[in-house]
C-alpha cells in the first residue's frame, strides 16, 4: 500500500513538473508574440512613406524616412537586449530542484537564443544605414531593379526584389526537399 502511495506521488510530481514546463513554454511563447508586436508597432510609429507625383526613387527624403525607420528599430531592439541581460542577471538565482533549474535555464536558452537572432538583425540594419549612405539601398542585389517601398516597408533590410526572393525560395525548396 505504502509502495502504492509512494508511486502515485511520484507520478503526480511528474505531472505538476510537466504542468509548469507547458505553462513556462505557454507564457514564453506569448511573450516572444508580444515583443514581436512590439517591434513592428514601433516600426509603424513613422508613417509609412507615402511618395509623391513623379518623385524619383530613393529620393532624399524616402533615405531619410528609412533611415529613421531603421534606427528607431535599432534602438528599440537594443533596449529590449538591454532588458534581457538585466532579466537574465537579476533573476540569476538557484533553484534547489532540479527540475526549477532546468525548466529556468531552458527559459534562459530561449531568450539568449531570441536576442542572438536580433543581434544578427541589428548587423542587417547597420549594413542597410551604409548602403542608404553609398546610395545603394533599394536596389536587388540579384538583378538591380528596384525594391520598391511597400516590401521596403515591410522589411526595411530587404536586399531583394519580391521576384529574386521568390525564386530564391523555390530553390531553396527544391535543394533542401
Amino acid at each position: 500500500m505504502a509502495v502504492k502511495k509512494a508511486s502515485n506521488k511520484k507520478t503526480t510530481a511528474k505531472k505538476n513538473v510537466a504542468s509548469k514546463i507547458i505553462k513556462k513554454k505557454a507564457s514564453l511563447k506569448k511573450s516572444i508574440k508580444t515583443k514581436i508586436t512590439s517591434v513592428a508597432n514601433n516600426k509603424s510609429k513613422i508613417a509609412p512613406y507615402k511618395a509623391k507625383k513623379n518623385e524619383k526613387y530613393m529620393s532624399a527624403a524616402m533615405k531619410k524616412h528609412f533611415i529613421a525607420v531603421l534606427l528607431l528599430w535599432k534602438e528599440h531592439l537594443k533596449d529590449e537586449m538591454q532588458k534581457t541581460f538585466d532579466h537574465l542577471r537579476t533573476k540569476g538565482e538557484t533553484y534547489a530542484d532540479p527540475i526549477d533549474r532546468a525548466s529556468q535555464e531552458e527559459e534562459f536558452a530561449f531568450e539568449l537564443r531570441t536576442r542572438d537572432r536580433e543581434r544578427k538583425l541589428i548587423n542587417k540594419i547597420a549594413i542597410s544605414i551604409e548602403q542608404i549612405k553609398q546610395d545603394e539601398y533599394g536596389w536587388c542585389e540579384s538583378c538591380g531593379d528596384e525594391i520598391g517601398i511597400k516590401r521596403l516597408e515591410a522589411r526595411p533590410t530587404a536586399t531583394h526584389c519580391i521576384d529574386c526572393k521568390t525564386l530564391d525560395e523555390i530553390k531553396e525548396k527544391q535543394l533542401n526537399g
